[in-house]
């Protein structure tokens, strides 16, 4: 029903990809985006993991080489997201309740380095809180496929049916978006 009533052009992500590892960040820092937040659940690790692996740590390591300032950003508790945070050696915002803009100007102001919102870049799995939330703010984003949908809250799956209802909405509305970002795979 909700669906109904949002825009969704605002529902449009940058890029869309099968996962984190498959993002190319040489090329995002050639476009000009400085700044990445990640969400966490779903995003990087399934809800029923609780610490980055090696090969998610070598990742944020050479993500961080390059040039990019990092900051996680979760609508989970703290409890959850700070030894997540702490293991990558991290700034974070935890309880961020995407899509509000609260969660995510809080992120912003965790960011040490001069920024434009035009340099930030969003990666999350959701459309309903990552993609809306970030658009709402100006924040381009990346949408990749929930690591394991399965293990997710009983509140993300509510978000998960309104999000197909939404990606119906934006293959009817944004047909070539739709191919092109390939959201049939989700």
């Amino acid at each position: 029903m909700i669906h109904y009533f949002l825009n969704a052009h605002q529902f449009l992500p940058y890029d869309h990809k099968r996962d984190i590892f498959s993002i190319n960040y040489d090329s995002l820092y050639e476009v000009g985006k400085r700044v990445l937040l990640f969400d966490v659940d779903n995003t990087i690790i399934p809800y029923d993991e609780s610490l980055p692996d090696q090969r998610v740590k070598a990742l944020f390591d050479m993500i961080k080489d390059k040039g990019f300032f990092v900051v996680l950003i979760s609508n989970n508790n703290a409890s959850r997201i700070a030894p997540f945070a702490k293991a990558l050696d991290l700034p974070y915002v935890a309880m961020a309740k995407k899509p509000l803009k609260r969660g995510f100007k809080r992120a912003l102001q965790t960011i040490e380095i001069p920024y434009d919102l035009r340099e930030v870049l969003l990666v999350g799995d959701q459309l309903m809180t990552d993609v809306y939330g970030a658009s709402r703010l100006g924040v381009s984003t990346i949408l990749v496929t929930p690591i394991k949908r399965k293990s997710e809250k009983w509140y993300t799956k509510i978000n998960r049916r309104i999000e197909t209802k939404m990606l119906e909405k934006i293959k009817r509305e944004y047909p070539s978006q739709y191919e092109s970002l390939r959201l049939f795979e989700r």
